[in-house]
């Protein structure tokens, strides 16, 4: 039997966010914000002129390749783009000898000060770099989408490396796309991690990823108050004889889920042949069980139950 794609499940997803964060979107985002005759000024102080010229004479401008300080320093995450786009993977960038003390740049968007002395010398190393890459890759146009395919040949590695350490956050997705689907006539906004719909009342209610438990449902009261109307816990592995640690740790977050008031506490499970009894007596604070296979397939009885709990529980108005 072929498997679930869940890895490149997880992939799309995290392909969405990132873009907005350090690919050429963002690139593109935060040189607008920016006074170009100043940025050309730094593009010439950093980068070999002939390099400038082999990427004018395919009508790109010289920020797409090279960093310089003004754009770092606008979005310190666009050091991710150039990693990508130069092939350095994050393990064997972000060393000591290397880049290890501007991480925090690609991981948190900030530039501390105590190395903020040092990032012109660094991107005049990096726009080396970037030269050698560039005529490297001559012998071919040098376009946007070949520049935008190197970083993701980059990224594909890198986020497969880190699967095993982000086990279950393909079926937290399907589980959320689960619910979309069910809302989607109602939407307002919609992102990978967070959607928003109004409900009959005229009430906006939040379906969003959290960290414990994974997926919430909350309707706005007034500004900044909420009612907790569901919790749900989504358990991705596939691997029958660990359930009852999955569902004991789906109690767990449902008493806390509990303690905050939730009114419905569902648990997910990536287990077909789960006993549902035994799930109901190992995680008592579960309301409703569910089985990610049967969402996905978006049909049958346990599916028509959870699109019918969703509706009622946002609320969103009903075709009569």
């Amino acid at each position: 039997m072929i498997p679930a794609p869940d890895l490149q499940i997880e992939f799309a997803a995290n392909l969405a966010e990132v873009r907005s964060q350090m690919l050429q979107e963002a690139l593109l985002e935060t040189t607008r914000t920016l006074k170009i005759t100043e940025l050309d000024r730094e593009l010439a102080k950093y980068v070999p002129g002939h390099s400038l010229q082999q990427l004018a004479g395919f009508g790109l401008r010289g920020e797409l390749f090279f960093p310089v300080p003004l754009l770092l320093r606008a979005n310190p995450r666009l050091l991710g783009y150039y990693r990508l786009l130069y092939g350095y993977s994050q393990k064997a960038f972000y060393v000591s000898e290397i880049a290890g003390r501007f991480a925090s740049m690609e991981d948190r968007g900030t530039l501390r000060a105590k190395v903020d002395g040092d990032l012109e010398a660094f991107c005049k190393e990096m726009c080396d770099a970037g030269a050698q890459l560039l005529t490297g890759i001559l012998a071919q146009p040098v376009t946007l989408a070949l520049l935008n395919d190197l970083t993701i040949l980059t990224l594909g590695p890198q986020w497969r490396g880190g699967a095993n350490n982000r086990k279950g956050t393909a079926g937290i997705i399907k589980v959320f796309n689960a619910i979309r689907d069910i809302v989607h006539d109602h939407l307002v906004t919609a992102d990978p991690r967070r959607m928003t719909v109004r409900n009959a009342a005229g009430r906006t209610v939040l379906i969003e990823f959290a960290s414990d438990p994974d997926i919430v449902i909350r309707e706005e009261m007034r500004t900044d108050s909420y009612r907790n109307i569901v919790a749900i816990e989504v358990k991705g592995g596939e691997d029958f004889s660990n359930i009852h640690n999955r569902i004991g740790e789906a109690e767990k977050s449902h008493q806390k889920a509990k303690a905050n008031k939730y009114v419905e506490c569902w648990t997910v499970v990536n287990v077909d042949r789960i006993d549902m009894d035994m799930a109901a007596r190992e995680s008592p604070s579960t309301n409703r069980f569910y089985r990610i296979s049967s969402l996905a397939q978006a049909e049958g009885d346990e599916y028509q139950e959870f699109r019918d709990l969703v509706v009622a529980m946002t609320g969103i108005p009903t075709v009569s």
